[in-house]
């Protein structure tokens, strides 16, 4: 039992839709809290208005109330549920913070006799009140920036005036640094100073003297109601202050800090801690250090609550401190507590580190056609990946290789930049390529010293980019046959894939791989174990690396390898990457349900995934974790060392997807539906071919692969059109077009960033209704588990439309066509597993948009409004351990769900919001309504006129 004896049941507040600033970190820290409370016997009530995570799985919690975050939603839930003892504030990110704040302003936990446990009010006051905060520390001795509060106008330019610029302009209780920024001149003030004050919730600003070139660090911290505290880990921000450390690349351990320096930074963080209030759980810290000899430090700011960080520090060192936090903060003191990976030594053991880790943001620019790309103090990125490796080197590249951007890691690939001044101007002005262009300043030889007085990155980081470019020099003066192994080797070591030392020798990916297979130059994965291997480790999970052969003395030859093989049947899941517009948690939210069905049907379950904020990449969801990128070469690795009987390719959105035409080739076999009948639904004139066949309505199309083949099929098809790539996610490039001049330069555009694609053309039916239906087939029977009706008219992505379940005012004509043509579609595509299709309704005739045999973003939506575990069916259909059939469809809902796209545009102040055909939403909520006299549908739908053109 816990320590404290009177807690039986616990709210946990969540922190809703994704948005810039706030993603799926906290469903991965919220979900370990959940099950960390329950291991105790406590009963767990949960708020959060996110239907597409696994935290809002009915099976996470006692109670899940799908509402909006707000005080009254916070009524109801303690009247229905007075045995309520307390609430745990710290697992929902600044949302859940803000609305614990509100409701202790109004008495509520009072009125109900809830107690706050996790953290304190005066403490979260205190670290969010910038002058409260300068005040505490400069009580404590800890030195903090220059800086004045200012809540106006008058207040701010008085204080400009006496600090002179650069300056630094923060808004008081903001996330993700919304109203934050750099001001170098007084033009800039006067905005960004009216802009700030804007966006705080109290109207309050905080002005201090901008620490530019500045090192920042951030340590996290555990501490006890016996005042234990624990440091689990050091990061380090590649680029130095001025950056928000959500769109920084970051390293962890720390790697160009003095051990004094160290010490002295652990001391002020823990002094920190304890000032700010008397409370047991997470702490985030930040410093900036000068980059002198002196190192002097000074403490920019801290969250008392776990962060993005805390879930990177997590994963980095496989110290769960969500799970360990929340056991704090009922009572737990930490040597009291197992460390879950060892089991033997406890959780007071600081975790120490034999690898580096290194986490690179995805940015979404392009969705955001205007925006300001330049990175500074309001954070910008929708996702990140994280790379693990023996070497900083290593683990940059496996970063780089993770992003999914069409790049095969630093350089070596033929898309860097060449023009001098366009690399000089990308140092000055950093944007989510820069970890790019300082390869290819290198590459044109631009000094180091240069670099370095340029962007202020610490001289060890770029020479480790130096010593990479040597290599690739090096590399390329030999030829396939007639390099050594020893130079391959280190290239291996070092993090260079197969592709990028086939572009360095001139041959084909294939030859590389095949030449170190041939020279014993094999991956070996090692564990992530929290105590640099003293300890022996009982959790399963793993990143690669490569290493030297060890010889023993009777001539054995050797490499250490600490995954080891069982004979169980395995099946291997692919994660999907990095978050990003399109592509989000539901995926993750998939995989984790998939991983969880494969294991009830007795297979051990493999997790491969790079995204370090997610539930999927938890040590003990699969029963093993590759922490790995979800490129080719890795992959391949591993299923050639772990033999599954396959993979499951349909969970992890358009990342696995991708790699199921490799995996086919190889005959590496998919689970459920076949590489062929994938290819078909993504290739579009393939499968408007299809719908010809089956004799299915679609609108008018044509398929071109160059501008000209697109003006010659305008004659035919009518104005507007509709011009759609294949192969894409989230409507990437979709645009309608309304002449010929449009049609041609959306085409040039669309072939420039996507060569070789086959663009399909349709006539774009103007004005009519969209629905969707998704669906789990066996090959043989189909199974409709919900249709859905878009509020906004044909031509928004479906992702940024609102939605109900089920429709509201499609008639039984329209409903039937709905269904056959769903059953029809979901046969002829040789479905197995799940599918999603869209459909156009006009004038009572239901046409078809698109297909995609996979799990859409709907699915968690739909399975939540109902309660039915579909993602678990649709598994057990996959892996034929059972049939459509087999099932017992019971749809419960009483009344109408809504689906209520979020978007983050506050981010980008002068970006068109228009919405069309591409997926601009960062995140959704979830609404239930009784009926459709509800004020709120009654105000989305008169909305409506809004995108009609008639």
């Amino acid at each position: 039992m816990p320590k404290n004896k009177e807690l039986k049941s616990i709210l946990i507040i969540g922190s809703g839709p994704i948005i810039i600033g706030q993603a799926c970190e906290f469903d991965y820290s919220g979900t370990q809290a959940l099950r960390s409370l329950r291991e105790d016997g406590i009963e767990t009530i949960l708020i959060n208005s996110n239907p597409a995570t696994i935290m809002t799985d009915p099976s996470m919690a006692d109670h899940v109330y799908l509402k909006p975050l707000n005080t009254k939603s916070i009524i109801q839930i303690l009247k229905e549920h007075p045995q309520i003892d307390a609430v745990l504030p710290t697992m929902g990110g600044q949302t859940a913070l803000n609305l614990c704040i509100e409701a202790d302003e109004k008495g509520i936990w009072e009125d109900f006799g809830v107690k706050i446990i996790g953290v304190d009010i005066d403490a979260i006051n205190i670290t969010e009140d910038r002058e409260k905060f300068k005040q505490l520390m400069s009580r404590i001795g800890v030195p903090v920036a220059p800086a004045s509060t200012a809540t106006s106008y008058l207040e701010g330019k008085e204080i400009a005036q006496e600090f002179g610029f650069p300056l630094v302009i923060r808004a008081s209780f903001t996330l993700g640094g919304s109203g934050a920024s750099f001001v170098h001149n007084e033009d800039q003030f006067d905005e960004m100073l009216t802009y700030g004050l804007e966006v705080s919730p109290i109207h309050e600003v905080m002005i201090d003297k901008a620490l530019l070139g500045w090192k920042e660090y951030e340590l996290e911290l555990l501490r006890d109601k016996n005042d234990n505290v624990v440091i689990i880990c050091s990061i380090e921000n590649m680029d130095p202050m001025g950056i928000h450390t959500g769109d920084s690349i970051t390293v962890a351990p720390a790697m160009t800090l003095s051990d004094v320096t160290f010490q002295r930074m652990r001391d002020l963080a823990i002094k920190m801690m304890r000032s700010i209030g008397d409370f047991a759980g997470g702490c985030n810290v930040q410093f900036a250090v000068s980059p002198d000899e002196k190192e002097d430090i000074i403490a920019v700011e801290i969250n008392p609550r776990v962060s993005r960080s805390s879930a990177l520090a997590s994963k980095a060192t496989g110290y769960p401190i969500a799970k360990i936090a929340a056991k704090l903060a009922i009572g737990y003191t930490l040597d009291e507590l197992d460390n879950q990976i060892t089991k033997s030594t406890s959780a007071l053991f600081e975790p120490s580190l034999d690898y580096v880790i290194v986490k690179i943001p995805r940015w979404n620019f392009d969705k955001f056609e205007g925006s300001d790309r330049t990175l500074g103090l309001q954070m910008k990125s929708v996702g990140e990946v994280m790379g693990i490796g023996r070497s900083f080197q290593e683990a940059l590249h496996k970063a780089t290789q993770s992003l999914e951007i069409k790049r095969n890691g630093l350089g070596a690939d033929g898309k860097g930049y060449t023009n001098y001044d366009q690399i000089i101007e990308k140092l000055k002005n950093p944007s989510w390529d820069r970890v790019f262009v300082i390869y290819d300043a290198i590459q044109m030889g631009i000094t180091l010293n240069r670099i370095h007085e340029i962007t202020k990155i610490d001289m060890w980081f770029l020479k480790q980019y130096e010593e990479l470019h040597a290599l690739e020099i090096e590399i390329s003066k030999y030829k396939i046959d007639t390099l050594p192994k020893d130079l391959l080797l280190e290239a291996k070591q070092k993090g260079f894939a197969d592709r990028q030392i086939a572009f360095m020798v001139g041959c084909l990916e294939s030859q590389v791989y095949n030449k170190r297979s041939d020279l014993g130059i094999n991956r070996v994965y090692k564990l992530v174990d929290t105590c640099a291997a003293e300890f022996k480790a009982e959790t399963p999970y793993y990143y690669s690396t490569f290493e030297a052969e060890i010889e023993t003395k009777d001539g054995k030859k050797y490499v250490e390898n600490d995954s080891t093989v069982s004979d169980k049947k395995k099946i291997v899941v692919l994660g999907s990457g990095p978050n990003r517009i399109g592509q989000g948690i539901e995926f993750d939210y998939c995989c984790v349900h998939g991983v969880l069905a494969a294991s009830e049907c007795g297979y051990e379950t493999i997790m491969i995934n790079c995204n370090p904020e997610t539930v999927s990449t938890d040590f003990d969801v699969a029963d093993k974790l590759y922490f790995e990128p979800v490129f080719w070469e890795h992959i391949y690795d591993i299923i050639r060392h772990e033999k599954p009987e396959g993979v499951i390719v349909q969970l992890g959105g358009q990342t696995a997807l991708k790699l199921a035409e490799k995996l086919d080739r190889y005959g590496i076999k998919i689970m459920g539906t076949s590489y062929q009948s994938l290819d078909l639904a993504e290739d579009r004139g393939s499968f408007s071919e299809l719908l010809q066949k089956n004799d299915i309505p679609y609108p008018e199309f044509g398929v071109a692969e160059t501008a000209d083949e697109a003006l010659a099929l305008a004659d035919k098809l009518d104005f507007p059109i509709l011009v759609r790539p294949s192969y894409v996610l989230g409507g990437q490039g979709m645009k309608i077009v309304i002449n010929k001049k449009d049609l041609e330069d959306t085409v040039i555009d669309l072939l420039r960033k996507i060569p070789n694609n086959k663009l399909l053309l349709d006539h774009y039916l103007d004005g009519a209704i969209e629905a969707e239906a998704d669906a789990i087939c066996d090959g043989e029977n189909v199974q409709i588990i919900g249709i859905m009706e878009h509020i906004e008219p044909c031509g928004i992505h479906s992702g940024d439309s609102n939605a109900t379940l089920p429709p509201f005012n499609l008639g039984d004509l329209v409903m039937q066509q709905i269904k056959d043509h769903t059953k029809k579609i979901a046969l002829a595509l040789n479905t197995v597993g799940l599918i999603n299709i869209q459909f156009a309704i006009k004038d009572d005739k239901v046409y078809i948009i698109e297909a995609n045999p996979r799990a859409s973003r709907t699915v968690p939506f739909i399975a939540k409004a109902y309660g039915q575990p579909y993602v678990n069916y649709a598994t057990k259909v996959m892996l034929g351990e059972n049939k459509v059939t087999d099932f017992e469809y019971s749809s419960k809902l009483d009344g109408y769900a809504i689906k209520q796209p979020v978007f983050s545009f506050n981010k980008f102040p002068h970006v068109n919001k228009q919405l069309g055909p591409e997926m601009k939403s960062t995140g959704e909520s979830i609404l239930f309504i009784d009926d459709l006299k509800d004020d709120e549908f009654y105000e989305l739908y008169s909305r409506r006129k809004m995108y009609l053109s008639k």
